[in-house]
């Protein structure tokens, strides 16, 4: 397989897994961390627009093929591809703090610790599909 389908695959993957999980989590639970997810009325310009649902979660979907492609530029210089998909993740944990202070809809406070545990929990659900998609690359090459 090319890189680029590993990229696209991966990044799908990673990125589908963690819009479900947390539209299950916010579905059952009542935490707003899918609606955190796909939350966009604080960037300029895309703000403007009211966007259907769909149109959020391909937003989401392409920063996922944005830090696929990262991650697999950098896997070509570390033999260590579940450990890096975990380092290449840990930084959207903690934008957490940022979208929530951001956000002008209403998302879960900075300080719920169920939404942030949430967040955390999906976000290592991330990384460690992205890190299985770099092993079976590693394995291929």
């Amino acid at each position: 397989m090319a890189p680029l389908t590993f990229i696209l695959i991966s990044g799908a993957v990673s990125g589908l897994a963690l819009g479900f999980f947390l539209k299950a989590v916010e579905y059952s639970f009542g935490d707003l961390v899918y609606t955190l997810l796909l939350n966009v009325d604080f960037i300029p310009v895309i703000n403007q627009v009211v966007w259907p649902e769909w149109m959020e979660f391909l937003f989401h979907l392409i920063v996922s093929f944005f830090i696929a492609a990262g991650y697999f530029l950098l896997l070509k210089r570390w033999d260590h591809p579940v450990l890096l998909a975990f380092l290449v993740t840990i930084p959207a944990v903690f934008l957490y703090f940022p979208l929530s202070v951001l956000a002008r809809k209403t998302v879960p406070a900075v300080d719920d610790l169920s939404a942030i545990a949430w967040w955390t929990a999906g976000h290592l659900l991330y990384a460690a599909l992205l890190g299985l998609c770099g092993k079976k690359m590693k394995r291929k090459a």
